[in-house]
């Protein structure tokens, strides 16, 4: 399938003059480390005085992400100049920036900010870009096609929402984000296929950016209401238990293939993906290292932080295992 250009219906100028201006006083009122759970309380308090059509927008989507489960916010404020974009693995943000910001305010619409401590240790804005020698990394320090994934399947506590910021295009402007929603795909399936991708005949293990993570659990592919389930997959770490499995599997597969949509991310465009229904990816496009490259910036965000508290020491926003 090819990329679309579609965009989301665009905030109007005074409305992003206002994001503009409530980012920066979040910027002039941070601390050196945008992790400090005071800035990050901070932003919570902040997001209240964003325009209303942009809480209104990303409140209905919370309640309803539609038939795509991704929501697009364009011509967002970015900085006037970008520094590099980094070429190092593990590459975060960690002192403040108008884009960390942006994206702290847009998390708390969504729920709560939270990060993995084995993944990019524990950072809550990550820098997604091509990394020399990664080239075939299956990751965000790649640049052959990411297979489609829900983001952490196989973590109990994987997030509800993946925000990925652009920064920078690739040089040739063709990478498009691809996104895959279950409402599109569940129609596509045969009745024998959805009721062996409901059962728990399945292991998802963890991705190479978490290391020695240990074996996921065996869970289903789909949960919750059968006629508006919960997806969870990742193409290239789910694996079947069964035969049906397995063909089920394959199946699902092929529909993907056929059912996805893809967008090409310009600079100050924010993609919001459901992680609970909604599988994204990307497509292949070639970086050059020159500093010019695709740069996306990533957080993730939790609507039940509560869920979590075992799995973060001093309630704080950095799941520890």
């Amino acid at each position: 399938m090819t990329a679309t250009e579609q965009r989301a219906a665009g905030l109007s100028g005074p409305e992003l003059a206002d994001i503009a201006r409530i980012a920066q006083g979040l910027l002039e009122r941070a601390p050196d480390r945008i992790d400090d759970p005071a800035w990050v309380a901070d932003a919570r308090s902040a997001w209240e005085d964003t325009p209303a059509r942009l809480r209104r927008l990303v409140r209905e989507f919370r309640r309803d992400s539609g038939a795509d489960g991704r929501l697009l916010l364009s011509g967002l404020p970015l900085p006037r100049q970008l520094p590099d974009t980094p070429m190092v693995m593990g590459s975060v943000q960690r002192v403040p920036a108008l884009p960390a910001a942006l994206l702290m305010l847009v998390a708390h619409g969504l729920g709560d900010p939270a990060s993995f401590a084995a993944e990019k240790n524990g950072a809550l804005v990550q820098d997604v870009v091509p990394v020399p020698g990664q080239e075939e990394f299956q990751g965000n320090a790649g640049s052959v096609e990411l297979t489609f994934h829900t983001e952490n399947a196989f973590h109990p506590h994987r997030p509800d929402y993946v925000l990925l910021l652009c920064l920078r295009t690739d040089h040739e402007g063709r990478a498009e984000l691809r996104t895959c929603c279950s409402r599109r795909v569940l129609p596509r399936l045969t009745d024998r296929t959805r009721e062996a991708l409901a059962r728990r005949e399945f292991v998802t293990e963890p991705p190479p950016s978490f290391g020695a993570a240990g074996p996921g659990s065996v869970h289903g592919v789909l949960t919750g209401d059968p006629e508006d389930p919960d997806l969870c997959y990742d193409e290239a770490a789910t694996r079947a238990l069964t035969d049906s499995g397995r063909a089920a599997l394959r199946e699902l597969g092929a529909v993907i293939r056929g059912a996805y949509d893809g967008v090409r991310l310009r600079a100050g465009d924010l993609a919001v993906v459901d992680n609970r229904v909604t599988l994204h990816g990307r497509s292949s496009f070639v970086p050059r290292f020159d500093g010019k490259d695709r740069w996306l910036q990533r957080t993730f965000a939790f609507t039940d932080l509560r869920r979590s508290r075992d799995h973060r020491p001093a309630d704080g926003n950095v799941l520890a295992k």
